[in-house]
Protein backbone atom coordinates (compact mmCIF):
# COMPACT_ATOMS: atom_id res chain seq x y z
CA UNK A 1 0.00 0.00 0.00
CA UNK A 2 1.35 3.41 -0.97
CA UNK A 3 1.09 6.56 1.11
CA UNK A 4 -1.06 8.21 -1.55
CA UNK A 5 -3.53 5.31 -1.37
CA UNK A 6 -3.63 5.52 2.41
CA UNK A 7 -4.06 9.30 2.32
CA UNK A 8 -7.01 8.94 -0.05
CA UNK A 9 -8.59 6.35 2.22
CA UNK A 10 -8.05 8.46 5.34
CA UNK A 11 -9.54 11.54 3.67
CA UNK A 12 -12.62 9.61 2.60
CA UNK A 13 -13.10 8.12 6.07
CA UNK A 14 -12.60 11.49 7.76
CA UNK A 15 -15.45 12.90 5.68
CA UNK A 16 -17.70 9.94 6.52
CA UNK A 17 -16.84 10.22 10.22
CA UNK A 18 -18.23 13.76 10.30
CA UNK A 19 -21.54 12.72 8.77
CA UNK A 20 -24.29 12.68 11.43
CA UNK A 21 -25.07 9.11 12.44
CA UNK A 22 -26.09 6.98 15.43
CA UNK A 23 -22.62 7.18 17.03
CA UNK A 24 -22.64 10.98 16.92
CA UNK A 25 -26.13 11.13 18.39
CA UNK A 26 -25.33 8.68 21.20
CA UNK A 27 -22.25 10.70 22.16
CA UNK A 28 -24.25 13.93 22.03
CA UNK A 29 -27.08 12.41 24.10
CA UNK A 30 -24.65 11.37 26.85
CA UNK A 31 -22.74 14.65 26.69
CA UNK A 32 -25.98 16.57 27.25
CA UNK A 33 -26.84 14.54 30.35
CA UNK A 34 -23.37 13.93 31.76
CA UNK A 35 -21.16 16.64 30.33
CA UNK A 36 -17.93 15.99 28.46
CA UNK A 37 -17.07 13.07 30.75
CA UNK A 38 -20.44 11.44 30.15
CA UNK A 39 -19.98 11.79 26.42
CA UNK A 40 -16.43 10.53 26.79
CA UNK A 41 -17.60 7.25 28.32
CA UNK A 42 -20.03 6.75 25.45
CA UNK A 43 -17.22 7.56 23.02
CA UNK A 44 -15.03 4.93 24.74
CA UNK A 45 -17.73 2.30 24.30
CA UNK A 46 -18.16 3.19 20.62
CA UNK A 47 -14.41 3.06 20.10
CA UNK A 48 -14.04 -0.42 21.61
CA UNK A 49 -16.92 -1.71 19.48
CA UNK A 50 -15.49 -0.02 16.39
CA UNK A 51 -12.09 -1.65 16.87
CA UNK A 52 -13.75 -5.03 17.40
CA UNK A 53 -15.79 -4.67 14.21
CA UNK A 54 -12.76 -3.47 12.29
CA UNK A 55 -10.72 -6.43 13.51
CA UNK A 56 -13.52 -8.83 12.56
CA UNK A 57 -13.71 -7.35 9.07
CA UNK A 58 -9.93 -7.51 8.57
CA UNK A 59 -9.86 -11.15 9.68
CA UNK A 60 -12.76 -12.10 7.44
CA UNK A 61 -15.25 -12.75 10.24
CA UNK A 62 -17.42 -9.83 9.15
CA UNK A 63 -18.08 -11.47 5.79
CA UNK A 64 -19.37 -14.58 7.57
CA UNK A 65 -21.83 -12.47 9.58
CA UNK A 66 -23.18 -10.61 6.58
CA UNK A 67 -23.57 -13.78 4.50
CA UNK A 68 -25.35 -15.74 7.23
CA UNK A 69 -28.74 -14.05 6.94
CA UNK A 70 -30.31 -15.11 10.28
CA UNK A 71 -27.38 -13.68 12.26
CA UNK A 72 -27.31 -10.49 10.19
CA UNK A 73 -31.07 -9.94 10.58
CA UNK A 74 -30.89 -10.58 14.33
CA UNK A 75 -28.12 -8.02 14.76
CA UNK A 76 -30.00 -5.55 12.57
CA UNK A 77 -33.23 -5.76 14.56
CA UNK A 78 -31.44 -5.64 17.90
CA UNK A 79 -29.56 -2.54 16.76
CA UNK A 80 -32.72 -0.86 15.48
CA UNK A 81 -34.60 -1.60 18.71
CA UNK A 82 -31.75 -0.28 20.84
CA UNK A 83 -31.47 2.98 18.89
CA UNK A 84 -35.23 3.50 19.23
CA UNK A 85 -34.97 2.78 22.96
CA UNK A 86 -32.21 5.39 23.39
CA UNK A 87 -34.21 7.87 21.34
CA UNK A 88 -37.31 7.38 23.47
CA UNK A 89 -35.20 7.97 26.58
CA UNK A 90 -34.04 11.32 25.20
CA UNK A 91 -37.58 12.27 24.14
CA UNK A 92 -38.89 11.47 27.62
CA UNK A 93 -36.25 13.73 29.08
CA UNK A 94 -37.28 16.52 26.73
CA UNK A 95 -40.97 16.01 27.58
CA UNK A 96 -40.40 16.08 31.35
CA UNK A 97 -37.78 18.82 31.29
CA UNK A 98 -36.58 17.95 34.81
CA UNK A 99 -32.80 18.29 34.70
CA UNK A 100 -31.99 19.14 38.32
CA UNK A 101 -31.09 15.57 39.24
CA UNK A 102 -28.53 15.44 36.45
CA UNK A 103 -26.22 17.68 38.46
CA UNK A 104 -25.83 15.01 41.13
CA UNK A 105 -22.14 14.05 41.01
CA UNK A 106 -22.71 10.66 42.57
CA UNK A 107 -25.31 9.78 39.98
CA UNK A 108 -22.96 10.86 37.19
CA UNK A 109 -20.23 8.59 38.56
CA UNK A 110 -22.60 5.65 38.92
CA UNK A 111 -23.67 6.02 35.31
CA UNK A 112 -20.23 5.62 33.75
CA UNK A 113 -20.80 1.95 33.03
CA UNK A 114 -24.22 2.66 31.55
CA UNK A 115 -22.84 5.37 29.27
CA UNK A 116 -20.02 3.09 28.10
CA UNK A 117 -22.56 0.32 27.52
CA UNK A 118 -24.83 2.61 25.49
CA UNK A 119 -21.97 3.56 23.19
CA UNK A 120 -20.73 -0.01 22.85
CA UNK A 121 -24.13 -1.57 22.15
CA UNK A 122 -25.26 1.14 19.73
CA UNK A 123 -22.19 0.50 17.58
CA UNK A 124 -21.73 -3.26 17.91
CA UNK A 125 -25.40 -3.92 16.99
CA UNK A 126 -25.30 -1.62 13.96
CA UNK A 127 -24.69 -3.88 10.93
CA UNK A 128 -24.02 -0.80 8.80
CA UNK A 129 -20.64 -0.50 10.51
CA UNK A 130 -19.45 -3.96 9.48
CA UNK A 131 -20.93 -3.45 6.00
CA UNK A 132 -18.96 -0.20 5.71
CA UNK A 133 -15.72 -2.04 6.53
CA UNK A 134 -16.49 -4.84 4.09
CA UNK A 135 -17.50 -2.56 1.22
CA UNK A 136 -14.79 0.11 1.50
CA UNK A 137 -11.64 -1.68 2.70
CA UNK A 138 -11.31 -4.06 -0.30
CA UNK A 139 -11.29 -1.09 -2.69
CA UNK A 140 -7.99 0.05 -1.20
CA UNK A 141 -6.37 -3.37 -0.99
CA UNK A 142 -4.56 -5.36 -3.66
CA UNK A 143 -3.83 -9.10 -3.98
CA UNK A 144 -0.41 -8.39 -2.45
CA UNK A 145 -1.86 -6.58 0.59
CA UNK A 146 -1.17 -8.16 3.97
CA UNK A 147 -3.29 -8.61 7.08
CA UNK A 148 -1.38 -5.67 8.50
CA UNK A 149 -2.64 -3.47 5.67
CA UNK A 150 -6.23 -4.52 6.36
CA UNK A 151 -5.87 -3.87 10.08
CA UNK A 152 -4.27 -0.48 9.42
CA UNK A 153 -7.22 0.61 7.29
CA UNK A 154 -9.77 -0.78 9.75
CA UNK A 155 -8.14 0.89 12.75
CA UNK A 156 -7.85 4.15 10.84
CA UNK A 157 -11.63 4.21 10.51
CA UNK A 158 -12.02 3.69 14.26
CA UNK A 159 -9.36 6.29 15.10
CA UNK A 160 -10.93 8.94 12.88
CA UNK A 161 -14.26 8.29 14.57
CA UNK A 162 -12.62 8.97 17.94
CA UNK A 163 -11.10 12.22 16.68
CA UNK A 164 -14.45 13.49 15.42
CA UNK A 165 -16.25 12.55 18.65
CA UNK A 166 -13.58 14.29 20.75
CA UNK A 167 -14.04 17.43 18.63
CA UNK A 168 -17.78 17.19 19.26
CA UNK A 169 -17.20 16.83 23.01
CA UNK A 170 -14.88 19.83 23.00
CA UNK A 171 -17.61 21.89 21.34
CA UNK A 172 -20.20 20.73 23.88
CA UNK A 173 -17.81 21.64 26.70
CA UNK A 174 -17.22 25.10 25.27
CA UNK A 175 -20.95 25.87 25.14
CA UNK A 176 -21.89 24.01 28.34
CA UNK A 177 -23.24 27.18 29.96
CA UNK A 178 -25.66 27.72 27.10
CA UNK A 179 -26.62 24.05 27.04
CA UNK A 180 -27.57 24.16 30.74
CA UNK A 181 -30.52 26.36 29.93
CA UNK A 182 -33.71 24.34 30.33
CA UNK A 183 -35.25 25.41 27.02
CA UNK A 184 -32.07 24.64 25.11
CA UNK A 185 -31.71 21.25 26.79
CA UNK A 186 -35.27 20.31 25.91
CA UNK A 187 -34.76 21.25 22.26
CA UNK A 188 -31.47 19.37 22.07
CA UNK A 189 -32.89 16.28 23.77
CA UNK A 190 -35.90 16.39 21.48
CA UNK A 191 -33.74 16.69 18.36
CA UNK A 192 -31.32 13.97 19.50
CA UNK A 193 -34.13 11.61 20.48
CA UNK A 194 -35.94 12.13 17.19
CA UNK A 195 -32.73 11.48 15.25
CA UNK A 196 -32.04 8.24 17.16
CA UNK A 197 -35.57 6.96 16.63
CA UNK A 198 -35.25 7.87 12.96
CA UNK A 199 -31.94 6.04 12.60
CA UNK A 200 -33.46 3.00 14.27
CA UNK A 201 -36.47 3.05 11.95
CA UNK A 202 -34.31 3.40 8.85
CA UNK A 203 -32.09 0.53 10.00
CA UNK A 204 -35.10 -1.70 10.58
CA UNK A 205 -36.74 -0.89 7.24
CA UNK A 206 -33.65 -1.24 5.07
CA UNK A 207 -33.27 -4.45 3.12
Amino acid sequence: MTWSTYAGFAGMMAFLAMMPGPDTMVVLKNALTGGARGGGWACAGITVANFLQGTAAALGLGAVITRYRPVFETVKWLGAAYLVFLGIQALRGAWRGNYEALDDVRKARASRGRRFREGFLSNITNPKVIVLYLSVLPQFLTPSSTLGDSLLLAYTVAALGVVWQVVLLFFVHRVRGWLRQRKVRRVMDGATGTALVGFGAVLALEG
